[in-house]
């Protein structure tokens, strides 16, 4: 059964909107907390994208107001509407006639890969908002392994894959969700990163 792409962003809203308790950063969030927050996962990670991340998270309007631990359930909302959306894209490719039979294969693949991801990261919400960073940070790597496994069904044999950008936005999203995580974690240095 695919997500409904409309309740899984209102269920996602709603979570978003909840307070997080009293080891939240909520305190004196400067205003510029997006570009800093990037700038220093950028800085931290040769594989994220400053440009994605600063032009990325400013589109939903919470996050302008938001602390280290709301930029990071704005990175995983994100993150779920490029699944969702890449699911409405398999099953449009999957449906073309234009497709050879390893591409077709592929694409049930990374749709499986994708339904996954979907419910993944929607208990990843779940996880994070009870304080347990540490599994947040397992899930969130599967479903950015999962956009990578994706990708890598199509360039293994020297094929395109028609979910490049899909592949490349989830697994930037992905990561940024876990830099931010890992940077609201109390108690953990910020240097150390995962690369």
């Amino acid at each position: 059964m695919m997500l409904q792409p409309s309740f899984l962003c209102f269920s996602f809203m709603f979570l978003i909107t909840l307070p997080l308790g009293k080891s939240s950063t909520t305190l004196n969030v400067p205003k510029d907390i997006i570009n800093q927050t990037c700038q220093k996962c950028a800085n931290q990670s040769i594989i994220l994208s400053y440009n994605l991340c600063s032009t990325s998270l400013p589109a939903v309007p919470v996050s302008h107001s938001a602390n280290l631990e709301g930029l990071a359930l704005v990175a995983m909302e994100l993150a779920l509407e490029n699944v969702t959306s890449t699911l409405a894209t398999i099953e449009k490719l999957l449906d073309s006639t234009s497709l050879d039979n390893f591409a077709l294969g592929c694409l049930a693949d990374c749709l499986e890969l994708y339904s996954d991801a979907a419910w993944t990261i929607v208990n990843s919400v779940g996880v994070f908002l009870s304080g347990n960073y540490d599994v947040t940070r397992i899930w969130m790597s599967s479903v950015m392994e999962a956009a990578s496994t994706c990708q890598q069904g199509f360039t293994g044999r020297g094929e395109a894959s028609p979910l490049t950008q899909e592949n490349y936005n989830l697994f930037q999203l992905c990561g940024i969700a876990l830099c931010i995580i890992h940077l609201a974690t109390p108690g953990v240095p910020s240097q150390l990163i995962h690369r």
